[in-house]
C-alpha cells in the first residue's frame, strides 16, 4: 500500500506548489508594495469602468452578494455544513470545515490590523462597509467556501459541477466588491487567493483525501492522504 503514496507524492507537491505556493507569493508581492506605500495605478480605472458599466440588474447581485457573503450568512453555511459532514459520521472533514472558516476569520482579521489599508472613495456607495479594505473578507469567504465544496465533491460525479460553481461563485463575489466601490482589485485579490491556499493547505496538512459524500461511511473511516 506504501507504493501508491509514494507515487502520489510528485503530484501532492505539484498542487502544493500550484495551489498554496504561488498564491502566497502573489499575495506577498502585493503586501510588499503595499507596505511601501506603492500605489497600483491600474485599481481607480478599472473600477471607474467596472462602475460605468454596471445596471440596475448587476448593483442588485452585488448588494446580494455582499449580504450573502458576509458573516451571518457564512458562519451558519460553514456549520451548517460541518454540522451535515458529522452527522454523516466524517467527523475528519467536519472538522476540515470548522478550521477552514476559523482560519480564514483569523487570518483576514490580523492582515487587516497589519495593513489597514483605507477603503477606495470614488463614488457615494450602494452599502456600507467598515474596517480595513486589505484584504477582501468576502472574496476570502467566497474562496474557502467554495475550495471546500470542491474538495468535498471530488471524489463524487459532482466534481466538475462544484468546481464550476465554485469558480463562477468567487469570481462573481471578486466582481461585486469592486462594483460596489468598496474595495480595489487588490483587495479582492489577495482576499480569494489567501482563503484558497490557507483551505487547501490545511487540507493536505489534514490528510488530503476527501470521502465520498453520495455513499454511506464508517465511525472508522478518515481522511487519509
Amino acid at each position: 500500500m506504501s507504493a501508491p503514496r509514494h507515487a502520489a507524492r510528485p503530484a501532492h507537491l505539484f498542487s502544493l506548489l500550484l495551489l498554496v505556493g504561488l498564491p502566497l507569493l502573489v499575495v506577498g508581492l502585493i503586501a510588499e508594495d503595499l507596505l511601501e506605500k506603492e500605489r497600483f495605478q491600474f485599481e481607480e480605472p478599472l473600477m471607474t469602468w467596472i462602475h460605468a458599466h454596471s445596471g440596475p440588474a448587476l448593483t442588485s447581485v452585488a448588494v446580494f452578494l455582499h449580504h450573502f457573503g458576509g458573516p451571518y450568512v457564512m458562519v451558519p453555511v460553514f456549520l451548517g455544513l460541518a454540522a451535515y459532514l458529522w452527522q454523516r459520521k466524517q467527523h475528519h472533514l467536519a472538522n476540515f470545515t470548522l478550521i477552514a472558516l476559523a482560519g480564514a476569520a483569523i487570518l483576514n482579521a490580523a492582515m487587516k490590523l497589519v495593513f489597514n489599508r483605507a477603503r477606495p472613495e470614488l463614488w457615494p456607495r450602494t452599502v456600507t462597509e467598515g474596517g480595513a479594505s486589505f484584504p477582501s473578507g468576502h472574496s476570502m469567504f467566497a474562496a474557502a467556501l467554495s475550495t471546500v465544496i470542491v474538495l468535498l465533491a471530488w471524489r463524487t460525479r459532482w466534481r466538475y459541477l462544484a468546481l464550476t460553481l465554485g469558480v463562477a461563485y468567487t469570481l462573481l463575489m471578486l466582481y461585486s466588491r469592486m462594483l460596489l466601490g468598496v474595495h480595489y482589485p487588490t483587495d479582492v485579490l489577495a482576499g480569494a487567493l489567501s482563503g484558497m491556499a490557507w483551505t487547501y493547505g490545511v487540507y493536505r496538512l489534514m490528510g488530503g483525501r476527501p470521502l465520498k459524500l453520495d455513499a454511506p461511511v464508517s465511525d472508522k473511516e478518515v481522511v487519509s492522504g
